[in-house]
């Protein structure tokens, strides 16, 4: 056969050159001699390069790196040889010939011009094996994969102007002299500095330079303490006064005063964990805001909070191409491949999906070659840390910590893909550290060949320094004179921060103004609303479109839900909460509910989302409450399978507007420990930490019914171990003022979250509307029920959902969430009521177990002899309604009940709260408060039927026996 080209095709190239297309007629003459099968082997050779040259390039500053050989490099595995060197050959045309058509990019589009082969392997060479390593040929988008070619395969290297590289070399400068300042001026603080990917400041600004040229307004940036306070000061411009005086351990504030919320300080944290805020001027003459989340030292903990800000602030400002606000995240090495099965990947699944995009993330991994002491052949089995982000189809560049020009060009990249494409992209930042974990550390102990490498290599200021007086590029003394300033400016900082006073905190966006930190009081509000409107609501969320086809059943509990309405009798769970949000909405706030299969409920019973039974298509009725509600003022969406993820998103929205109803609820409330870092670290502690309030609820369904170990319980007893409230200690109360809060609204304030566990549909409804009717944010921790969401005695007249007072009692002024039910033989509400001598027991209890209580005692006739007090919020400690129950009762011996092994559950910590009511109460303070429950236990609840009713039997029975 003919290796050669067709006449037609010699034609083709002629006709070329006559129109210009190529360079002259030598030129169509050496095309003619390309055969087809090194056209082909050409076209491999390309490939090889875009798909395995990231294996070769230079990506290590130190060198120690062993990058594997791949044959697929070498021109000679495609039967090049050294004579085809300087050999002209066209990439691309001869397969438009012989394929009919070629959509490509790159070196491989149309119109190149025709190289030597030595010249096309070594623009091959230096944009797949120079200081970037791009990763993208495993992205099943062939627009993308070309979007990318087109940047990155260009015809000549691209270069940075003068006035770039300027730009570039003063950052950098900034960033290496401010660690190499603070090593200096502290030599014995840890720091986590960045010694080693300094260049990360000057790419993240190049970054944030590029984002707002293409339309970014607002950043959101999650990232670990190493690097934290440079990025502090150089990127958020954080003041360096204010840096520096943090260094010296100074407190914030010295006196707090009740009426300034500016003056509650917390309990700290410390400096490489905590945030800012500021608006910052870019290159473009546009500003931009920037947001850098506080975050605790669980790496990558912080992820998908910051995401989650960043969706709310999407809606809020209406930022439906999701163009104007965009979240950076930071990570480490070992951080982004260890925790990669977990909240990495967690963050990178989340990322497309409707209701948790925020329009792509950018991932930026300090990568400093060790995770604390363990060399990356330990940490992980991939060849990168970021290949759990291949997944995903994320494209990933890796790219060499001391090419500070190549650095700036990726991160400008990835700002370009992020804009273009809104999915993620990963920046693979490959350096080294300095000194050990943290500045005292002695990393010898465990890398003494990488650290005495690491002592003999320049930094990469030096190493752009010399590459620029090589260039030529920028004069000597030029250089010195940015270093200059910057050195004095740093002295003249550190000389300021010793008089340094702390500014207003700018953390809080204005949609925060007015809401009461926990040194001042804020008025206990109600919650009720007029009938109309509960009428109004209710009648709106229970009406299906004519067209539309509910299942059978879905449609008799819709038709049941609008007969309670009209009624007014019979609320049950799924419609109390319904009413809630409907009426919030009413009043203009916004509602968000996510978790797993949350639409529909775990348990069947929330029907928020209904499916047309012949169509398939969905309607929501709480999306239609008012005319003219906004889309998405009302979102309820089935999350993926993850807890510390989902949970991790629903806080960062919930912090960035006071106004939304935020919600995460568990499938079931014991698989709330897959999240427990964001429990702890977050949500318990965030406002003592970081100032930060949050008003997320978080919903555990809780219980014993028999479903076994896994599925009873919510843990409770570790949400109230975390409770900052003193149990000795009893709230100040204004007796004139109790019925309308008296200062309780001081307790629950000066309270780290809310833990609460109601019986009622109308309580439940009156505490979700309480988020967001009160002056402060509060998380808070729900026990939902399983079987009281049909259970026939657990259901609320309409009447206890409005506004109207009490016929019963004058001194109840409105309606609003019960921290304590009163035993069903009282009715007095008053301070201190009328007494009731002739009872013998109190059993105070929380949750369903009541409802099996007080059956039990109307079977044995014990409504006179034994009270049941259901504690509806058990943190803060209703103190005040259970010292007036005592009061109620001088005769009855104090019991607590409940389902729950005596190590679990609430018993451990009601005690001690219980005693100090007794001694309050001037009652005879037992050492043990008597208790009936399950005993002691390993496990939460047995996996055996008869075994769990024989328990549950036991329990109630010795709970009503007053001589036990």
């Amino acid at each position: 056969m003919d290796m050669g080209v067709p006449a037609e095709a010699v034609a083709e190239a002629y006709d070329a050159w006559e129109k210009g297309e190529v360079s002259s007629p030598l030129t169509a003459a050496a095309i003619s001699n390309q055969t087809i099968q090194e056209s082909m082997r050409l076209l491999l050779m390309v490939r090889a390069f875009q798909v395995m040259g990231h294996y070769s390039a230079q990506l290590d500053p130190l060198g120690l790196d062993e990058r594997p050989k791949i044959k697929e490099l070498d021109p000679a595995y495609y039967g090049f040889s050294e004579k085809d060197l300087d050999r002209e050959f066209y990439l691309g045309t001869w397969n438009m010939f012989y394929l009919g058509t070629w959509n490509m990019e790159g070196f491989m589009a149309e119109g190149r011009q025709v190289r030597t082969l030595r010249e096309i392997l070594e623009r091959l060479r230096e944009t797949y094996c120079g200081s970037i390593g791009f990763e993208y040929m495993h992205i099943p988008d062939s627009d993308k994969c070309n979007w990318l070619r087109a940047r990155i395969e260009t015809a000549e290297r691209q270069e940075y102007s003068q006035e770039e590289k300027l730009r570039i070399l003063d950052r950098l400068t900034w960033s290496e002299m401010f660690e190499s300042f603070l090593a200096n001026k502290y030599t014995a603080a840890k720091r986590f500095g960045l010694e080693g990917c300094e260049v990360l400041i000057p790419g993240m600004k190049a970054l944030i330079d590029r984002g707002a040229e293409l339309g970014v307004e607002s950043v959101v940036i999650g990232m670990p303490h190493r690097g934290r306070l440079n990025v502090l000061a150089n990127v958020m411009r954080k003041p360096m006064e204010q840096v520096f005086s943090e260094f010296a351990g100074r407190k914030p504030v010295k006196e707090v005063h009740p009426d300034d919320p500016d003056t509650y300080m917390g309990s700290g944290d410390v400096k490489y964990h905590l945030g800012t805020s500021y608006d910052r001027p870019t290159i473009s003459g546009k500003r931009i805001h920037l947001s850098l989340l506080a975050n605790p030292s669980h790496l990558e903990a912080v992820n998908t909070v910051a995401m989650g800000k960043v969706r709310a602030k999407q809606y809020y400002s209406d930022d439906q191409s999701r163009t104007a606000n965009m979240p950076i995240l930071l990570h480490g090495d070992g951080a982004f491949a260890g925790q990669g099965i977990g909240i990495v990947y967690e963050a990178l699944d989340m990322s497309q999906l409707p209701e948790y995009t925020v329009g792509g993330t950018i991932h930026l991994v300090v990568n400093n070659q060790v995770a604390f002491t363990t060399d990356p052949r330990k940490s992980r089995s991939s060849p990168y840390c970021t290949d759990v982000a291949k997944a995903l189809a994320c494209p990933v560049f890796h790219v060499n910590a001391d090419d500070a020009e190549a650095v700036t060009r990726v991160c400008e990249l990835a700002a370009e893909w992020r804009q273009e494409f809104k999915t993620d992209v990963v920046i693979d930042l490959i350096g080294y550290r300095r000194y050990g974990h943290n500045e005292i550390d002695e990393p010898m102990f465990t890398q003494p060949l990488m650290y005495q490498a690491i002592k003999r290599h320049k930094n990469a200021l030096q190493v752009y320094q010399d590459r620029l007086l090589r260039e030529g590029s920028i004069p000597k003394e030029q250089i010195r004179g940015i270093s200059d300033k910057v050195q004095k400016m740093m002295h003249d900082a550190f000389e300021g921060a010793k008089e340094y006073k702390p500014k207003k905190s700018d953390w809080l966006s204005s949609y925060w103004a007015g809401f009461m930190s926990p040194s001042q009081h804020s008025r206990i509000r109600n919650t009720g609303v007029p009938m109309d409107l509960l009428r109004e609501v209710g009648y709106a969320i229970t009406r299906l479109p004519e067209d539309f086809t509910p299942h059978r059943q879905i449609a008799k509990v819709y038709e049941a839900r609008r007969n309670m309405v009209e009624s007014g009798e019979g609320i049950d769970w799924g419609m109390g909460e319904a009413l809630a949000f409907g009426t919030l909405l009413a009043e203009g706030n916004h509602v968000r509910l996510s978790g797993q299969d949350v639409e529909r409920g775990t348990f069947s019973h929330r029907h928020a989302v209904l499916h047309d039974q012949k169509s398939g298509s969905t309607f929501t009725p709480l999306e239609h409450v008012f005319h003219g509600q906004r889309p998405k003022q009302f979102t309820v969406s089935n999350s993926s399978l993850s807890e510390y993820g989902v949970l991790g998103f629903e806080l960062g929205y919930s912090i960035e507007n006071p106004n939304a109803l935020v919600i995460w609820e568990a499938q079931f409330g014991d698989f709330a420990n897959g999240a427990q870092i964001i429990f702890d670290q977050f949500i318990s502690s965030g406002e003592a930490k970081w100032l930060r309030q949050s008003g997320l609820v978080v919903l555990l369904p809780h219980g014993y019914d028999g479903q076994g170990p896994e599925h009873s319980s919510g843990r409770m007893e570790r949400f109230l171990q975390m409770v900052d409230e003193d149990p000795y200690k009893l709230p100040t109360i204004d007796e004139s003022k109790w019925f309308i809060g008296g200062h309780l609204g001081s307790q629950i304030q000066s309270c780290n979250w809310q833990i609460v566990n109601c019986t009622t549909p109308a309580n439940y409804y009156h505490v979700l509307r309480r988020q967001l009717h009160r002056q402060f944010r509060k998380p808070l921790i729900m026990f939902a029920p399983k079987n009281l969401l049909r259970h026939p005695l657990a259901k609320s007249p309409l009447a206890e959902f409005s506004e109207t007072a009490s016929d019963k009692d004058p001194n109840i002024q409105g309606v609003r969430f019960k921290r304590v039910i009163m035993d069903e033989s009282s009715t007095d509400r008053s301070w201190d009521p009328p007494k009731q001598p002739e009872f013998k027991r109190i059993v105070f209890c929380s949750g369903k177990v009541y409802y099996e209580l007080a059956a039990e005692r109307a079977r044995q006739g014990k409504q006179g002899e034994v009270a049941i007090i259901r504690i509806e919020q058990l943190a803060p400690f209703p103190f005040d309604l259970v010292m007036r129950e005592m009061r109620r009762f001088p005769n009855a011996e104090v019991l607590w009940a409940q389902e729950e092994p005596m190590n679990m559950g609430a018993y451990l910590h009601v005690q001690p709260r219980l005693q100090r009511c007794m001694e309050a109460t001037d009652r005879e303070v037992q050492l043990r408060v008597k208790y009936s429950g399950r005993p002691t236990m390993a496990s939460t609840a047995t996996g055996f039927g008869e075994v769990h009713a024989q328990e549950q039997a036991d329990l109630i029975a010795k709970a009503l026996d007053v001589n036990f």
